[in-house]
């Protein structure tokens, strides 16, 4: 590890962490699995029981990739699964899809699309606004004459919509 105030995560916190998030996934599955049966019935296994075992076989295999990960810390810890840089990359690309989503629910998909569209051709792809915003304006069209006119399937409105009684 060159730098280790440039690593966001190592690999043994990320090992360990996703065997502790499998072994809980496997407990829910084997818990869920005794509501329904888990042993053999007139007609043959019980419908828990093979949900049952793999929920088992989950559990174990984190058990073993936890004490894996604990045998092997100090490498672990010295090799880097996320540097910052890194990191900064997957936030720019995740933090816009997260606003995208967010102002889908509040003001409906096709201003979401425009809103989304403009700000990343503007800030990451370094457009110029007037040309941004007709390529905005014209995918949101296009979504609109697609899906609501000739398929038929309405997408997510806002107020907007309501306002120009586009329903």
């Amino acid at each position: 590890m060159r730098d280790p105030a440039a690593v966001l995560l190592s690999r043994f916190a990320v090992e360990v962490t996703l065997a502790a998030v499998t072994a809980a996934i496997g407990a829910v599955v084997t818990i869920g699995a005794l509501e329904f049966g888990t042993g053999w019935g007139d007609g043959g296994p019980q419908p828990g029981y093979f949900p049952f075992y793999i929920g088992i076989i989950v559990m174990l295999a984190s058990g073993g990739v936890l004490v894996e990960a604990f045998a092997n810390r100090e490498r672990l810890r010295a090799t880097a699964f996320l540097r910052r840089e890194q990191g900064m990359r997957i936030a720019a690309f995740f933090g816009p899809m997260v606003g995208f989503v967010l102002l889908a629910s509040l003001l409906g998909l096709y201003v979401a699309l425009i809103v989304y569209l403009t700000a990343t051709m503007v800030v990451q792809g370094h457009y110029r606004l007037p040309r941004a915003l007709a390529v905005s304006v014209g995918s949101a069209v296009i979504f609109y004459l697609i899906f609501e006119v000739w398929f038929r399937v309405p997408l997510l409105k806002g107020p907007l919509e309501a306002l120009l009684r586009i329903h």
